[in-house]
């Protein structure tokens, strides 16, 4: 018997979970806190009045579900593997030569964007957007406009939007029987939403300090950190592909190279507060009831772009899966690139917030990053108007070579 509370047909993990966002709007200097406050008040409520619930089950999984602590541990293992990667670019000092490769004015910050929406295409969005992060921190001389570390965030999502190797949601698409080339045409709208956002962003980038074009006399390129930070990023892709687990790989280069070279650990302190509040709010997001979705379609698969900005994708993904009948790749858009439309909407959103703590403000982040909301829209429309609506029959029921096209029902 369920004896959860129920207020105006809500339950109350839900209304916990909704105060749990609004808190971390509105108190941006304490995520922390609040995120693991409304964790354990979730939890408590679970274990005294849902029957059905078993903390141990849920975490640590049973015959039949493997739990949450492999997408806990695996998302704890590449925001801290990947600060250090992060600081091990930047005191490569390949950061400081790039803006000679680069043009002075808006189109500078534009082919940054770029080159973090590729980077992303075959790595963790993490990675692209702490990447991103570190050379915009050193060729802007520290001083980088809130509306473009915002088009980081975007970039990255969107660079993985279309790829299964570049987000865990597409990854997660792949495993569960969704073939590859029935999520690449994501790319269209990511690039269609890339052009707005990347030229407004940078705009503004470029008016707020221009890009640093002279970078120091007698610089060195110090290779072996460079030589550290491709150990990582192949690991990252090796046992993503092999395991799903990239944060393995990640863990065994950084390792291995503190052998021979000197390894900045202290980053790992400074990667905590963002950590451990996207890991809290993650596992919060997965205690949510949500057993079922509206019927697939073009309207639900537009409204889940907004859902992910505060609701974790990767159990949204997984309900969508079983409930089948989507068009893969405008899904993989949405639940995607949707999610930079809020800071902790995405985990590389707060990945770059650990480097840069000005993110954390919603209001800022709306106020300056307004850009990526009218971005996403365009990026649908364009999609949904290139290609139309176009779901597939439940993958695990049909053959790849007999995927059934429905007529447009957007409803």
């Amino acid at each position: 018997m369920n004896l959860v509370p129920v207020f105006f047909n809500i339950r109350i993990e839900f209304i916990l979970f909704g105060l749990t966002l609004v808190g971390i709007a509105m108190f941006h200097k304490h995520t922390m806190v609040i995120a693991l406050a409304g964790l354990l008040s979730v939890i408590l409520i679970k274990l005294f009045f849902d029957t059905h619930f078993s903390f141990v089950e849920h975490f640590l999984g049973n015959s039949n579900n493997i739990g949450e602590w492999k997408t806990v541990l695996n998302l704890a293992g590449l925001l801290f593997g990947f600060a250090i990667l992060a600081k091990q670019f930047e005191e490569s000092n390949l950061p400081k030569k790039l803006p000679h490769y680069l043009p002075s004015d808006w189109k500078g910050p534009f082919l940054l964007l770029f080159m973090i929406l590729i980077l992303s295409s075959f790595l963790d969005n993490i990675a692209a957007a702490m990447i991103g992060g570190a050379i915009a921190f050193v060729v802007f001389k520290k001083k980088v406009h809130i509306g473009y570390l915002v088009a980081i965030v975007a970039a990255s999502n969107a660079g993985g939007a279309g790829s299964v190797i570049g987000d865990t949601t597409t990854t997660l698409m792949w495993i569960d029987g969704v073939s590859p080339l029935h999520v690449l045409h994501a790319y269209i709208a990511s690039f269609a939403a890339f052009i707005i956002f990347g030229v407004i962003a940078s705009i503004q980038q470029d008016r707020y300090h221009r890009i640093m074009k002279d970078a120091p006399k007698h610089l060195k390129i110090d290779y072996n950190k460079l030589l550290i930070v491709a150990l990582i990023l192949a690991g990252a892709i090796i046992t993503n592909y092999s395991f799903d687990f990239p944060a393995l790989g990640v863990w065994i280069a950084i390792l291995a190279g503190s052998l021979f070279i000197k390894t900045p650990w202290g980053e790992l302190k400074k990667a905590v507060q963002g950590s451990v509040f996207l890991l809290a709010l993650v596992a919060c997001a997965s205690l949510m009831p949500v057993e079922e979705l509206p019927k697939a379609s073009l309207s639900s698969t537009f409204i889940l772009g907004f859902i992910s900005a505060v609701f974790d994708n990767i159990p949204l993904t997984k309900l969508c899966l079983d409930q089948g009948g989507y068009d893969w790749g405008m899904l993989a858009y949405t639940v995607g690139f949707g999610g930079s439309m809020i800071w902790f909407g995405s985990s590389a959103g707060v990945a770059l917030s650990n480097e840069y703590p000005e993110l954390r403000s919603v209001g800022k982040y709306l106020k300056y990053g307004w850009h990526v909301v009218l971005a996403y829209i365009v990026g649908f429309l364009v999609l949904f108007y290139t290609l139309g609506w176009r779901p597939h029959a439940p993958h695990q029921t049909n053959t790849k070579e007999n995927i059934q096209v429905e007529k447009y029902d957007p409803f």
